[in-house]
């Protein structure tokens, strides 16, 4: 099974990337667009990961990735790009990829965020926890990812839902920036601008968050910030 396999139009991108990436132990398959991709998949080709341009002809990485979301297919999906704008990162994660890189960032970078995804995938399962749990007016269905507040869908993304629960997991204790951010992507996720500059980002996530609960509740007000530092969930006991 190749370890890798690279979407992306740009052939000399593609041959020296595909270079670099098996001179440090990685074998990869290529594609040019995102539907001989689709075609691949459907004919039984086998990768651990999948690395697409945002960019890319006939269907962007953007909705490539939403046309394997839509066939069932689970696969790990990194996303390359020359223009790491903020809200592209958040479409990004809300569509459901893990992770998502900046190109200038070079090789070095991919390849430690490669070996942790590839890592990530060979570890044994934790053990099960409850599928539905209830905390006050919140329930969460852990199967689905679905948070329901007062018995109404909170309507989160993946994403949205993956914060949420671990707030609640440590509700009554801060989250650092850092924290929530690493559960969107995973621990040590490098992104933004300096370094702090993820905070941004987190923000925004947990704004989004705040006002969909808002929908099903204005009077919605659990989810606490500590300026400069993160957010947490409010401990009823506390």
């Amino acid at each position: 099974m190749p370890d890798v396999v690279l979407v992306d139009d740009d052939d000399l991108y593609r041959e020296v990337l595909t270079a670099d990436l098996a001179d440090r132990g990685f074998s990869v398959l290529c594609f040019a667009d995102g539907p001989s991709f689709l075609e691949a998949l459907s004919n039984g080709v086998d990768v651990q990961v999948a690395l697409l341009d945002w960019t890319l002809p006939e269907m962007s990485g953007f909705e490539l990735l939403g046309a394997m979301r839509e066939r069932g297919i689970g696969l790990p999906v990194v996303f390359l790009t020359g223009h790491a704008l903020p809200e592209r990162e958040l479409q990004a994660l809300d569509r459901g990829a893990i992770d998502f890189v900046d190109k200038s960032r070079g090789t070095d970078v991919l390849v430690h965020r490669l070996r942790v995804v590839i890592e990530g995938l060979r570890q044994p399962p934790a053990a099960p926890m409850p599928e539905i749990e209830s905390h006050g007016d919140l329930t969460l269905d852990r199967q689905a990812a679905r948070a329901l507040w007062r018995g109404q869908d909170v309507a989160l993304t993946m994403t949205e839902y993956k914060i949420v629960a671990l707030l609640v997991l440590h509700k009554g204790r801060l989250q650092t920036y850092r924290a929530i951010y690493d559960v969107a992507h995973y621990e040590g996720f490098v992104a933004g601008s300096g370094e702090h500059g993820y905070t941004t980002n987190v923000r925004s996530m947990v704004k989004r968050i705040r006002k969909k609960f808002m929908a099903v509740d204005p009077g919605f007000s659990e989810i606490k910030n500590m300026q400069r530092i993160g957010y947490s969930w409010l401990d009823p006991q506390r």
